[in-house]
């Protein structure tokens, strides 16, 4: 329950006294007074000209009072990455709000009265412990975009893919347990990003080939009965992936699209139907042809030891209260030069820092330019007004400056767009909040190369050019999250990689700012095959902390990865 302290919060007064229409309190400083005043202040509940309100990062935050519902005016209702237990039916009295995210809380259920949120257009519920979502939710006709990945949903309710949802564009559900997707998928006219990725499907129904807008799909991790297209599945692509169900034809079953013909002695070409078939199926020519088929679709990564880089990372004790933990691989054979590679490689890692590294909060990647820093590289903590970087597209400057002026822009861009989300490098000032040192990653002239979790070096800034990249993932929850997240950056590269080659892409604009002589074509990798050379982190005394690529790295079961060691 919330408190009853007689002393008003700062930022409560202030919202109250100015008539204010945004509200967020977030951080060390505001989890102390929750933990202190065991809940919220209860005159929050008091400010109905609200139309923002972000609570977020509070550990000690557990509950919302059903006074909430008081606040009806609200369009935003962001309560991300506290420790909430449950939300209250009052939610349902906020008729006008149009985005709610409740994400990385410990949730177990969310009240079927979300249903009357007939405004919502967003409804956040990633990393809980749902295990069933609300019935009704086909009520809420302007949502367009659900996220509830890394939840313990064992399906999605039928409602969900109601015709009454024809602005609903994206579902993110992937990590759960979800082992049957409806084929009233086809229901969803507008769909454009599917990701059920990490659940337990063992068959993708044909209607989802019907969904004519759908671009982006992944099902990756799930244990497909269709071999074939499992392996279409696990190579990213998602038009041969949407050919190959329509191929399949409506009413034939689930997951053996395109396998009739062949199994009933290739009469549907010609042959005749009652010629016996020989004990495993199809001849060995043909089962060797689909073999070397197989093989030349497998992403391959070919790992070289230690001693061949001499790239290493020291740690020094200062990052131990701060971020401790990092991770580092060298990548060679990135062909960054053709068309849009380098564009669709940066989307690629921003995609990661928004849902595996949950917004920066778990993880952060950077990437560098091999050949524009020295080794060795030494992670450092150092005070705000000590550390000095050349942020990208930035001029030198120091740290305390740096984010004084982040939050200068972040403040005009609240006044620009009321009731917006702040967005760039702003979003992130947050995590330093409290932090005496500031972790960063410093090369062997002195030059900082990258300052996690807000931006890396303009002076290691990969371009089109960039022949060997250098990659570096930090964490401040574990090592092993560090190495979750730099085998999905791996593997990514290695199906763009992949794309870029069998697709042959002329040489386009890829948004760099500016121009810069482009290398021959010649001068690029001539396969797809990408090679790692493992980076050893060690501590100030030389003694091993970590090498990646390990053994027991890049062993995520997939069909079309093949890791030479």
């Amino acid at each position: 329950m919330d408190g009853q302290d007689d002393c008003v919060w700062a930022e409560i007064e202030k919202a109250e006294n100015e008539n204010r229409r945004e509200l967020v309190l977030q951080g060390t400083n505001t989890d102390e007074r929750i933990q202190s005043n065991r809940g919220l202040n209860s005159k929050l509940y008091s400010l109905t000209l609200l139309n923002y309100l972000e609570i977020s990062q509070c550990p000690s935050l557990t509950e919302i009072h059903e006074n909430i519902g008081n606040l009806i005016h609200l369009t935003s209702l962001i309560l991300c990455r506290n420790k909430i237990l449950s939300v209250p039916k009052s939610i349902g009295k906020l008729k006008s709000l149009k985005v709610l995210d409740v994400s990385v809380n410990e949730l177990q259920e969310i009240p079927e009265e979300v249903s009357l949120l007939s405004e919502l257009k967003t409804l956040n519920l990633s990393c809980n412990s749902i295990t069933s979502l609300p019935k009704g939710l086909s009520q809420c006709v302007k949502l367009s975009n659900i996220n509830v990945s890394r939840n313990g949903l064992t399906a999605l309710p039928g409602d969900l893919f109601s015709e009454r949802l024809e602005l609903l564009s994206t579902i993110i559900a992937s990590e759960n347990a979800i082992d049957e997707l409806s084929t009233d998928v086809s229901n969803l006219s507008a769909l454009k990003v599917l990701d059920l990725s990490s659940n337990k499907l063992t068959e993708l129904p044909f209607e989802l080939g019907d969904c004519s807008k759908l671009k982006e799909i992944n099902f990756k991790g799930n244990k497909l009965k269709d071999k074939r297209l499992e392996k279409m599945v696990n190579g990213c692509q998602a038009k041969s992936v949407l050919d190959y169900l329509r191929a399949g034809g409506r009413g034939k079953g689930k997951g053996k699209a395109q396998g009739g013909a062949e199994e009933k002695g290739d009469a549907a070409a010609g042959g005749a139907p009652n010629t016996p078939k020989k004990k495993g199926g199809r001849n060995k020519k043909h089962r060797n042809q689909d073999e070397d088929m197989d093989e030349l679709d497998r992403l391959v990564l070919k790992v070289l030891h230690v001693s061949d880089n001499p790239v290493t990372v020291k740690v020094a004790a200062e990052v131990k209260d701060v971020r401790p933990y990092i991770v580092g691989c060298v990548v060679r054979g990135m062909n960054l030069l053709r068309g849009n590679a380098l564009k669709r490689f940066l989307m690629a890692q921003t995609k990661l820092h928004d849902e595996m590294c949950s917004r920066r909060t778990t993880a952060t990647i950077a990437t560098h330019d091999l050949s524009l820093l020295k080794a060795p590289l030494l992670y450092d903590g150092r005070t705000p007004d000590t550390l000095q970087i050349v942020p990208l597209g930035r001029k030198e400057m120091k740290a305390v400056d740096l984010l004084r002026q982040l939050q200068q822009e972040a403040e005009e861009q609240r006044k620009q767009k009321k009731r917006q989300n702040v967005s760039g490098l702003h979003k992130y000032l947050q995590l330093l909040d409290g932090k005496t040192h500031y972790p960063c990653l410093v090369d062997a002239e002195g030059h900082v190369i990258s300052f996690p979790p807000i931006t890396n070096s303009d002076k290691t800034k990969i371009k089109k050019s960039t022949r060997e990249l250098f990659l570096e993932v930090t964490s401040s929850t574990s090592l092993q999250t560090c190495k979750d997240v730099m085998d999905a950056l791996i593997i990514k590269m290695a199906e763009l990689n992949k794309f870029t080659f069998d697709h042959k892409e002329a040489d386009g604009s890829d948004g760099e700012a500016e121009a810069e002589p482009v290398p021959a074509e010649g001068d690029g990798p001539t396969g797809p095959e990408l090679t790692l050379m493992q980076v050893r982190v060690v501590d100030m005394e030389g003694n091993l902390k970590v090498v990646y690529p390990s053994k027991t790295d890049l062993t995520a079961e997939s069909c079309n990865l093949k890791v030479v060691r």
